[in-house]
């Protein structure tokens, strides 16, 4: 079996790793290093959970032990697509960098320009940030990318999905030609392919599972679901959410619920709240330091269900996820598998249920052909009468108003009494005005409006 000794590591670093934990590196972990280690160019394929961030940090902290970074020419660049990402991989520098005397600097939004400046007027061996970010910094002339020796892209697929290509075909040509770039993806788009073959030399590739597999420790369920009515959708839809909750038990220790939309986000963590849950919201535009709040309090376990957009589906370590929920199918298939590899990760066990409305069926046709299977589907926890208590009184519950031929409600006694009937009219002895030109045998259900009403705030949230 291989070991972290047998990779060639810098001591320092070993050291570190043991302290850490960790014994035997992944398979991307050990496909990587090595190539990595001896300064050629890495391209790394993996599912997310795989261990790609180690697989970068450790040999990029012992390529650097030789060597001392100047003011604003950071010596190595390491490009996340999200704050929280970026985030997590300072984390991991310091983690596994502690007995070296290596500096790093973060550079992600929501954090003052001025400190972010002061730690790079020092001088930085390790700049981990966000596209976004980085070219702020260096537009207002506070950086240069001249010193890098060691470039890496970590979750290119993602900086696809999130627009930011250009911004990192602008940062490759402002880096030196003769720099080494470590470019890591859980999924090998066409755009994908064409940088690799553009600012890669050669590169080393390590392909430790086919492109958008999901994990075997996964176990899969899809419920199909219609409403009732078109009104009722969302509600019924949070109810199905509840339910399927409450399905689980005590198996469901934590979770994280996927939702398309922000808005859907905050609604279904408010309804969740409302309805006794630990639930909280995490998307981008909250507060950096409310995010971070946030996700410590779900690492920790002070917290239990995590409603997110997907900002928070890729490269996140929260190693312990029993359950992952897609509120909403995701509308590109590769989502789909990054969401679900919240759980089951680093060996463990896993659940991610899917709810799937009518309108989402092409989505979750395009996922079952991205990962060339069938997910199972599951009966609703909803299809008895007793889980339909709460939506309210149906038709059949309460017998029908009599109407007349222009389909009003019959007029009441006390209408009757008053000499006005419920339109504000003149009663004409409990007759209604005749409809001209109808017949007086038009059926009511011609005459009733059937257009949907609109859900208030109040039932948003229930």
């Amino acid at each position: 079996m291989t070991t972290f000794a047998d990779l060639g590591l810098d001591p320092k670093v070993l050291s570190a790793v043991a302290e850490a934990g960790y014994t035997s590196p992944t398979p991307i972990q050990a496909g990587a290093i090595p190539p990595a280690l001896e300064g050629r160019d890495v391209l790394g394929i993996a599912q997310t959970g795989t261990g790609k961030t180690a697989g970068f940090v450790l040999p990029m902290i012992t390529l650097l032990g030789r060597g001392r970074a100047r003011a604003r020419m950071p010596r190595s660049l390491v490009l996340a697509p999200t704050r929280e990402l970026a985030a997590q991989v300072a984390e991991n520098f310091d983690t596994y960098a502690k007995n070296t005397k290596l500096s790093k600097a973060l550079l992600i939004g929501g954090v003052s320009f001025k400190e972010q400046e002061a730690l790079i007027d020092k001088g930085v061996d390790v700049l981990i940030a966000t596209p976004g970010r980085l070219l702020d910094h260096f537009e207002r002339g506070k950086l240069l990318l001249t010193g890098v020796q060691v470039m890496v892209v970590d979750e290119a697929d993602r900086m696809l999905d999130m627009g930011f290509i250009p911004d990192i075909e602008r940062i490759f040509q402002l880096t030196p030609f003769t720099r080494q770039t470590l470019f890591f993806s859980a999924t090998m788009a066409p755009e994908i392919e064409r940088i690799t073959n553009t600012f890669l030399s050669a590169p080393a590739r390590i392909e430790v599972a086919r492109a958008a597999t999901t994990a075997e420790s996964i176990e899969q369920g899809v419920v199909h679901y219609k409403a009732s009515r078109k009104d009722r959708q969302a509600r019924e839809k949070r109810e199905l959410l509840r339910a399927l909750i409450e399905l689980e038990g005590e198996a469901c220790r934590n979770a994280i619920i996927f939702c398309n939309r922000k808005t859907e986000v905050d609604i279904v963590a408010k309804s969740l709240k409302k309805h006794g849950y630990d639930a909280a919201p995490i998307h981008g535009d909250l507060d950096q330091s409310m995010r971070m709040r946030t996700l410590d309090s779900f690492r920790e376990g002070s917290l239990r269900l995590l409603v997110a957009s997907d900002v928070a589906a890729r490269g996140l370590d929260i190693p312990a996820v029993s359950h992952v929920f897609n509120y909403d199918v995701p509308s590109h298939a590769e989502d789909y598998v990054h969401r679900i590899g919240r759980t089951g990760r680093a060996g463990r066990s896993g659940k991610a249920l899917t709810i799937c409305v009518p309108h989402d069926e092409k989505w979750l046709a395009a996922i079952e052909a991205l990962v060339e299977k069938e997910i199972p589907r599951i009966e609703s926890p909803l299809t008895s009468p007793a889980a339909d208590s709460d939506r309210g009184p149906k038709a059949e519950d309460h017998p029908a108003a009599p109407v007349n031929a222009r389909g009003d409600d019959a007029p009441r006694p006390e209408q009757r009494k008053s000499g006005r009937n419920r339109r504000g009219g003149r009663d004409r002895g409990g007759r209604d005005e005749p409809v001209v030109g109808m017949g007086d045998h038009m059926p009511a259900f011609l005459l009733r409006s059937f257009k949907p009403k609109t859900e208030t705030a109040q039932e948003a949230v229930e």
